[in-house]
């Protein structure tokens, strides 16, 4: 790792050191976790950033929360659960004050019930209800339980200037306060938002997490063929309506396999590129969903060999 990538890494640590140790407030800590490179690197700077910290002052609890959509691709889906049971045995193990919490929608408000259930079309740039539904509200409960605890929450996210031209104009629009790292959360009252990782480059990200191990344990290694076998990047973290643009774009391509937003599944075709032919189908399938046809008042979905049909209503009027 070149000087300049340690000492920017340095530097980030002993910020979340800081930060966590701060005399203003002993708020709880919510670390927005997706699995990816950035929410990775963070959360394991937070674990760097605590050990440097002597057991009995470590006095102030970390969630790292994660948010299954219950439709994520499968290969994302295994690294995410693999990385969490090795954190939150590491965090045992450290007796660091950790918890790895997962958020789920609602069964009704769910990816199947919704399309097929409630008859909503296939979501699109317009209509993207499933942003909303899959992500924000699962992981806005949870957060919002804690801030309801404790008065408030400081949400750590991964999010860097670097990343693109609309999240470098979304994080310049939401000014710290004055002489603080954190930010008042747009949507959620009484949360906070800190973005320890803001000024890195890709570049710099990539070489921090290839140059060090995950301080609770195992390597960085699978995240890396992760990408490499995926070609590109994740769909961000998103707990406001202003965050969703970043989820289904063509910059951001981890997430759903069943997401219609994005004109091709780059990331689960990558996978399929690379060998694991296993999950073709469920390229077609997506396809498929993305070609029907969505009338405001009736769609019909056939199944590919004919035998069960759904007449889908909207506003809940019949299932047939």
């Amino acid at each position: 790792m070149d000087n300049d990538a340690i000492e920017k890494y340095t530097d980030i640590v002993e910020s979340i050191r800081a930060e966590y140790l701060s005399e203003n407030q002993n708020y709880p800590w919510i670390v927005g976790f997706s699995g990816g490179k950035d929410s990775t690197l963070v959360a394991h700077a937070v674990f760097d950033a605590l050990l440097s910290i002597s057991p009995s002052r470590r006095t102030r609890d970390v969630h790292i929360i994660s948010n299954d959509t219950l439709v994520e691709s499968p290969l994302v889906v295994a690294h995410l659960l693999a990385t969490q049971s090795v954190m939150e045995q590491g965090a045992n193990n450290l007796r660091l004050p950790v918890k790895v919490v997962t958020t789920q929608p609602d069964l009704e408000q769910s990816f199947w019930v919704n399309l097929i259930g409630r008859g909503y079309p296939t979501p699109n740039q317009t209509m993207r209800w499933c942003t909303d539904r899959l992500k924000i509200q699962p992981s806005t409960r949870y957060i919002l339980n804690s801030v309801s605890q404790c008065g408030a929450a400081i949400i750590l996210l991964g999010v860097r200037l670097d990343e693109s031209q609309s999240r470098r104009a979304n994080i310049e629009k939401r000014q710290n306060i004055v002489d603080s790292n954190l930010t008042p959360h747009n949507t959620l009252t009484g949360a906070f938002v800190y973005r320890p990782i803001v000024d890195l480059t890709t570049d710099e990200v990539w070489e921090i997490l290839a140059s060090q191990n995950p301080p609770w344990g195992g390597t960085h290694r699978g995240l890396i063929q992760l990408y490499r076998d995926a070609e590109g990047g994740e769909c961000p973290v998103v707990l406001s309506k202003e965050d969703a643009p970043g989820c289904g774009t063509n910059s951001s391509r981890f997430g759903c396999w069943t997401c219609t937003v994005v004109e091709k599944d780059k990331s689960l075709q990558g996978f399929v590129d690379s060998g694991k032919l296993e999950y073709s189908g469920l390229i077609d399938f997506r396809d498929w969903l993305k070609s029907i046809r969505n009338d405001s008042a009736m769609h019909q979905i056939k199944r590919r060999n004919g035998q069960i049909s759904f007449n889908l209503w909207h506003n809940d009027r019949e299932i047939s």
